[in-house]
């Protein structure tokens, strides 16, 4: 018991020191739980360490491992004082290449072209100091792949509200790593899995390069207000130090469900219908099944079309529908009225004869589903409005066509008209009566007078000492107006006068005309230039006789025969003696010649 209590001390002693010593070799290792790449990257991973008596001489091993499990280590690296190597036949021999800076205390291993086959693994980092022993640390390289994009697909066919859960849409998204995760969204709220009322199954596919691949069903039991539904897959996926996520378009279904009400529709639907219009009538109903048929009027149609309707289609019409899969029958009627615009019947009718100066009416009326308004036109101009025409005083003015135009205000484009011809019988009335006075130096004049009046007058042309020079077989009639004309001779100052008779009165109308000869002037011109012409011959003679010129210091002109039958002028100057003689033709001749 003393041996033992005396070797006590120094046993405790040995352990410190050997503890002591253990602490000082022991080389600290410091690495991060995982390093995350994108497929195809390259990643890095670092391994950091410390050592106090560590001065950077050369006497460190460097090894670096990759772990599948914890019994399967294979080593990829290795460096000592002499050499670094990278282990060849692993699946890093061409991809890896490691930097060493030992004075850093940090060895970084590169991995080129990331695969998830093979690097989705820990990878271990020894190192060995030597006089100072060694540590270890480990990372986890964590691979990622961004997954295509999700496709959504609704069935084809109706869903029945009647029917159990059934699927209804399916989502898919392609290649993605890790794991995509789908999420189920109606109307932007997520659906859950809930007993007989929505499942969801997924499918996950792993591909032969490692990606996986997300099939999900969405399965329901539908009701009717999912016809406006709006459903859509949303798809969350991790990346490197993040998680992102990618949506679907929106779709709709169809949802089959039982009529409970029925509705009919007149179209037009705006406005009031006339005959003559294309009216269709529609049956609708706020079911949407499949089995439900429609019927109007007995007829097997939702739609009828009813053409060139007359007031005849003014009626009830009546539809009705029928699902017989659900065993609904209902039925409703609406009501068709068509409008509708008689002929216009004018009082009197036709042509009426108006005796001039008198007063005369007539009336315009036409029956209508609606209320009318009536207006009287003449020559597209108003003339009164209202049913009654009341004409006073009728003169030729007041004759013509005059139109009754009956239109429905609440009905656009809805009229009908009739027209009443007035002619007004009376004595005749010669337009422009007022005196007419004309010169002229014509020896034939035509002259024109414009008679109104109803019968057509008998028309003559007179002068003022009676003659007739014309009479109505020379006239023309438009409408009640007569148009007489005449071609009077002109030899003097002449009174026409044109004469209009009929059963009632006369009348007529005067034309003076004043003739210019200008003949006299003529001929008193041409004496005028005769006598003129006398005067100067006999002046002339006078003058060769020198009977009214004296003149001194010339000679005469004299005239004399030669054998050229000249006529020379004797010219002399009072400064020289030579006398020239000048020929008519413009030729000296000397004194002596001539």
């Amino acid at each position: 018991m003393a041996v033992r209590d005396a070797a006590s001390p120094l046993l405790l002693g040995l352990l410190c020191l050997l503890h002591t010593w253990g602490a000082r070799a022991a080389v600290e290792v410091n690495m991060e739980d995982k390093v995350e790449a994108f497929l195809g990257d390259t990643a890095q991973i670092t391994c950091m360490f410390k050592s106090d008596d560590f001065g950077g001489s050369g006497g460190m091993t460097v090894e670096w491992h990759y772990v599948k499990n914890s019994k399967d280590y294979q080593q990829i690296y290795n460096q000592d004082s002499l050499q670094s190597t990278v282990v060849k036949n692993t699946p890093y021999s061409e991809r890896i290449t490691v930097d060493t800076t030992g004075n850093n205390g940090e060895v970084v291993l590169t991995i080129r072209d990331v695969q998830l086959s093979d690097d989705e693994v820990a990878f271990n980092c020894y190192v060995k100091i030597i006089g100072e022993g060694s540590g270890e640390g480990s990372t986890k390289l964590k691979v990622f792949k961004t997954p295509e994009d999700p496709i959504i697909q609704g069935v084809g066919q109706g869903i029945s509200v009647g029917d159990e859960m059934t699927k209804i849409a399916s989502c898919e998204v392609k290649n993605g790593y890790p794991k995509p995760k789908i999420t189920w969204y109606r109307d932007k709220m997520p659906l859950h899995n809930i007993p007989n009322v929505v499942k969801v199954d997924h499918t996950i596919t792993s591909q032969s390069s490692g990606l996986f691949s997300v099939n999900s069903d969405l399965n329901m039991k539908v009701e009717k207000k999912d016809k406006d539904a709006v459903f859509y897959c949303e798809v969350t996926f991790l990346v490197p130090g993040a998680e992102k996520m990618l949506e679907t378009n929106d779709i709709n279904i169809t949802v089959l469900y039982p009529p409970t009400t029925v509705n009919m529709l007149v179209k037009p639907s705006e406005g009031k219908i006339k005959e003559g219009d294309t009216v269709e009538i529609l049956c609708t109903s706020d079911g949407n099944s499949e089995s439900q048929y429609f019927t109007i009027d007995n007829k097997d149609v939702s739609r009828l079309k009813l053409e060139n309707v007359t007031r005849h289609d003014t009626r009830f019409y009546e539809c009705s529908v029928e699902d017989f899969e659900n065993f609904v029958k209902l039925s409703t009627n609406i009501s068709v009225e068509v409008n509708y615009l008689d002929e216009v019947v004018i009082e009197p009718t036709g042509s009426v004869l108006v005796d001039w100066k008198k007063e005369f009416s007539a009336t315009c009326n036409a029956s209508s589903s609606l209320g009318i308004k009536t207006t009287w036109f003449k020559n597209g101009k108003e003339v009164v409005k209202g049913y009654h025409l009341s004409l006073k005083a009728v003169t030729y003015d007041t004759a013509g066509t005059y139109d009754c135009v009956v239109t429905v205000p609440e009905i656009q484009g809805m009229q009908a008209n009739s027209s009443l011809q007035v002619t007004v019988q009376g004595p005749p009335e010669i337009i422009e009566k007022q005196l007419n006075e004309e010169e002229t130096d014509e020896r034939e004049l035509e002259l024109t007078c414009q008679v109104r009046s109803y019968p057509t007058p008998n028309i003559t042309w007179g002068t003022t000492n009676g003659k007739i020079i014309s009479s109505s077989n020379h006239m023309t009639n438009v409408g009640a107006k007569s148009v007489a004309k005449v071609q009077v001779n002109i030899t003097s100052n002449t009174t026409v006068f044109c004469n209009a008779s009929n059963e009632f009165g006369k009348d007529s109308a005067t034309y003076i005309i004043k003739f210019r000869s200008y003949g006299v002037v003529i001929a008193v011109i041409i004496i005028c230039i005769l006598l003129l012409a006398i005067l100067g011959s006999v002046l002339y003679f006078l003058y060769k006789k020198g009977k009214i010129c004296n003149r001194s210091g010339k000679k005469d002109f004299t005239k004399e025969k030669s054998s050229k039958d000249k006529i020379v002028v004797e010219m002399k100057s009072d400064n020289t003696e030579e006398a020239i003689l000048l020929g008519v033709n413009g030729e000296k001749q000397l004194p002596n010649d001539q």
